[in-house]
């Protein structure tokens, strides 16, 4: 295994880990409610969507510890918060020190979708960024996907309290992801821009590709953060106007797809299209493989297809998908395989669009010196709008049946084709610094 793709399987085990954390709580969600008996309102608000408000948190700080301790630092510290959630959340013993817990893990989350992508794509090569970076959205479907294994086979043993073992089994592979960074060095990117470290900077690089030029790589990193200095532009000015909408639009559209709403409701509304509650649950993990199988697949695609492609593809899946659910619970055509069916092809194109797209293009579009306040406002943006959704959708399926709210999913997934085909600019195969001159080129001074 090259040193590339070893650091890279190493760092991406923060989106397993972050995948893990943001599905599990489906596991917890009715038991906990009954266990403290919350209203609707207080269980959105203080069970389900605590971990995600600390998600915002972690997207809005996520930058600082970035840029002034390092990328490969907070990922240690992202680490840590994890094992340290796992742990106060399976032991909780009120609704309020639940909540403090969830709240730290999603701090940790929200951190992870900051530091994680940013590294990545700094230490790839542009032909293999896309499929590099893709791997930290792989390992979040296969954490999501194991989550709903986990709470499947704990479900199933343990009854009544099998949500502290889902909950508490996270502290494994918290473990296991802070000790493999001890074998990660920083980013080059990072050590140069931050540090002026040419030399451990250089040491890395040809680790990456022992036969490149090095000293010409050093020298076009350092000639765009010149090009960056002479700018002195604010972060929110009009130079940065175009990766600031991107991010802001794409992270925007990937929950308006609805993938929060089904990854944390799933058992939720299986048991509403009137299966059982274990047939539900066990729906969840077949519904996760797909996810897992088709972001391999847009993987594959990414750096051939582009990222524009696979949007475009997802759209139509998603679209189709939302719409026929839809129908379903408004003509009540309900108890049958179609609506698990159809949740399978919704994940499936969510896999190999959007699920594969979003972190890869954040980390992508914004200069070097601002890349980790980019993936920052991207990463806000997406948790923010995540916790808002889930927040209000135990109020919301209390008042409605599934079909007004998969048909506004599927009338926002037009939205987005329209991004797509008229705004996006595609980004695959082209080096960080050449997509810096196209994106935000330094020619005036804010």
């Amino acid at each position: 295994m090259s040193p590339l793709f070893q650091w890279s399987i190493f760092v991406a085990m923060a989106g397993f880990l972050f995948g893990f954390d943001t599905a599990v709580i489906s596991g917890a969600d009715r038991p906990v409610q009954a266990l403290w008996g919350l209203s609707d309102l207080q269980h959105g608000l203080f069970i389900m969507s605590m971990a995600l408000w600390g998600t915002v948190l972690g997207a809005i700080f996520g930058s600082y510890p970035a840029d002034r301790l390092g990328r490969r630092a907070t990922l240690m510290v992202i680490g840590v918060l994890y094992l340290v959630s796992a742990l106060g959340s399976a032991l909780a013993t009120a609704p309020f020190w639940f909540s403090f817990f969830r709240l730290i893990g999603g701090f940790g989350v929200g951190m992870s979708s900051v530091a994680a992508p940013a590294y990545i794509s700094e230490i790839a090569p542009a032909e293999r960024r896309g499929n590099l970076v893709a791997l930290y959205q792989f390992n979040v479907v296969f954490g999501i996907f194991m989550a709903y294994v986990s709470n499947a086979i704990f479900g199933t043993l343990l009854g009544a309290d099998a949500w502290r073992w889902m909950l508490g089994i996270e502290v494994v592979p918290a473990l296991i992801y802070t000790l493999a960074l001890l074998k990660v060095p920083e980013s080059p990117r990072w050590l140069i821009l931050a540090r002026g470290d040419t030399r451990t900077a250089a040491d890395t690089l040809r680790k990456i590709d022992a036969h490149g030029d090095i000293d010409t790589q050093i020298e076009e990193i350092q000639a765009a953060d010149r090009e960056d200095d002479k700018t002195q532009s604010r972060f929110f000015s009009r130079r940065l106007r175009l990766p600031i909408t991107l991010a802001f639009l794409i992270a925007f559209f990937n929950q308006f797809t609805g993938i929060n709403f089904v990854l944390y409701y799933a058992p939720r509304i299986l048991e509403s299209a009137e299966l059982g509650a274990s047939a539900a649950l066990l729906s969840t993990a077949g519904i996760g493989l797909i996810m897992v199988l088709f972001t391999l697949l847009g993987m594959a695609l990414i750096d051939r297809l582009g990222r524009r492609t696979l949007l475009l593809i997802g759209s139509v899946g998603y679209i189709v998908s939302l719409a026929i659910i839809s129908h379903a619970f408004f003509t009540e055509n309900l108890g049958g395989v179609l609506i698990p069916l159809q949740l399978c092809l919704f994940v499936a194109a969510h896999g190999i669009s959007q699920g594969t797209v979003i972190w890869v293009y954040i980390s992508e579009i914004f200069p070097n010196r601002e890349r980790a306040r980019g993936q920052s406002l991207g990463s806000f943006t997406h948790w923010f709008f995540a916790a808002v959704i889930t927040l209000v959708t135990p109020w919301v399926l209390g008042v409605f049946n599934g079909g007004p709210v998969f048909a506004f999913f599927s009338v926002m997934m037009v939205l987005q084709v329209v991004f797509v085909l008229f705004f996006m600019p595609e980004t695959k195969g082209v080096s960080l610094e050449a997509l810096q001159r196209k994106l935000a080129p330094a020619a005036r001074r804010e």
